[in-house]
């Protein structure tokens, strides 16, 4: 090679070194972002975990899951009321059948309202819960019956902001009282 030949070689490699360069600094934050999605509010209920949206307010609370088609599998609706108290729900304009589950503020199950029928005409049934409750899961019905959940039962939250101190979970197993 003649020195011209080698310059444009030496060129020619500092250009690709420079590109590649160019390229990783680009593509790293991408990268990064492949790996890290963001945290889904969830819940671990019977030892299975369900991805859930989250109702905490007035208007989300009284829209709920009304008029939708379907919920996915291992997803549901989590109701967060400012304190616990007896709660009853309806279904009006739900069009898929529901299992309404109760919480006190322990996280630990009061009572299943289960199969809750899709109601599109008044007058709805209420569905009330056994005890005082400050948290209500929706889930597709059958889903409490296939967990064998009872009474005391405890759900897990994750990556649910409460409102309380400590948002620690519960645990990740059923417990039983």
């Amino acid at each position: 090679m003649n020195r011209r030949e080698i310059r444009n070689h030496r060129h020619g490699a500092e250009r690709g070194v420079a590109a590649g360069y160019c390229a990783a600094v680009l593509l790293m934050p991408l990268l990064a972002l492949a790996g890290c999605r963001a945290a889904e509010p969830a819940v671990t209920l019977g030892g299975e975990r369900y991805t859930v949206e989250i109702a905490d307010d007035d208007a989300s609370r009284a829209l709920g899951l009304m008029f939708r088609d379907e919920l996915p599998d291992h997803h549901g609706m989590l109701f967060v009321f400012p304190e616990q108290a007896p709660r009853a729900f309806w279904m009006k304009n739900t069009r898929i059948a529901l299992d309404i589950i109760y919480f006190d503020r322990e996280l630990r199950l009061v009572s299943v309202s289960a199969g809750a029928r899709p109601c599109l005409r008044s007058p709805c049934r209420n569905y009330p819960s056994a005890a005082p409750a400050m948290y209500v899961l929706e889930l597709n019905a059958g889903e409490a019956a296939r967990l064998g959940l009872q009474p005391g039962d405890r759900m897990t939250l994750h990556d649910i902001d409460t409102g309380k101190e400590t948002s620690a979970p519960v645990t990740v197993e059923q417990q039983r009282n």
